[in-house]
């Protein structure tokens, strides 16, 4: 079996508008403006873990009690419009995380237009700039006098060897350029080459499977061997194979 030739086959089997339907993607493609994407896909991204109807029912709710108007609730809530969340969770995550999610965005969007700027400080061309694009994003992120510490489990970062997963598949959605309209390729700054795949149990399962990862823990590391594999098969887009991987590992059980 080619290989490249295969997981060149799946990528166009699941790079499709279905696979829209069931996946976390699915909550910032209920909007059109660009910062309501960013939100809700930052939080979608974020809750991605256990069942997939479970995740987009929990997306739902917490944008319900923005008024499914994300940015305009960031930048223009009340105090009093906060309580509200006091009852939300989702497995661990629960309404101190989601209070200090919603005070970070609004510091932020106060001061600055997309939230790729809080992923491109210290931005460079290199294919490998993404450990410190991750690290200081994870630095900001947490910058806030009251940033709670029990947060910092929500929000990955390759210091600590993590595989980074979710905020991969973040950038995924934000990066990526194609005719599919799956990933919304929204940021100009990050390329597509320098993406790092993201390293969740099903892709680690079917990378492994298929000789793409030796690294026995799955870890930042474990991510970027998976990703060299990849650039070998595409170089300028190499992400583009985590639909195959995932694709394989979730819905044919490979």
């Amino acid at each position: 079996m080619d290989i490249q030739v295969f997981l060149d086959q799946k990528y166009r089997q699941y790079n499709t508008l279905d696979f829209i339907e069931t996946d976390p993607i699915a909550i910032p493609h209920l909007f059109t403006k660009k910062q309501d994407i960013e939100i809700a896909g930052f939080f979608a991204a974020t809750l991605a873990w256990g069942q997939r109807k479970t995740i987009l029912n929990k997306c739902k709710e917490l944008l319900r009690l923005m008024d499914n108007d994300p940015y305009t609730f960031i930048l223009h809530h009340q105090e009093s419009d906060l309580k509200r969340f006091l009852t939300f969770k989702h497995r661990t995550f629960n309404d101190i995380d989601t209070l200090y999610f919603i005070e970070f965005f609004s510091w932020f969007y106060r001061r600055h237009h997309s939230l790729e700027e809080a992923f491109t400080i210290g931005y460079t061309k290199d294919e490998a700039i993404m450990e410190t694009l991750l690290t200081n994003f994870h630095r900001l992120f947490f910058s806030l006098e009251n940033a709670p510490s029990r947060t910092r489990k929500h929000v990955a970062t390759p210091a600590r060897k993590a595989a980074c997963k979710r905020i991969n598949m973040f950038l995924r959605w934000m990066v990526r350029k194609d005719d599919s309209a799956v990933d919304f390729g929204i940021w100009n700054t990050i390329q597509p080459y320098q993406l790092i795949c993201p390293c969740d149990v099903h892709v680690d399962r079917v990378g492994r499977k298929l000789g793409l990862i030796q690294r026995k823990q799955t870890d930042w590391l474990t991510a970027l061997e998976l990703t060299e594999r990849l650039r070998t098969f595409d170089v300028n887009d190499p992400v583009k194979y985590d639909f195959a991987l995932f694709g394989l590992g979730v819905e044919e059980k490979f």
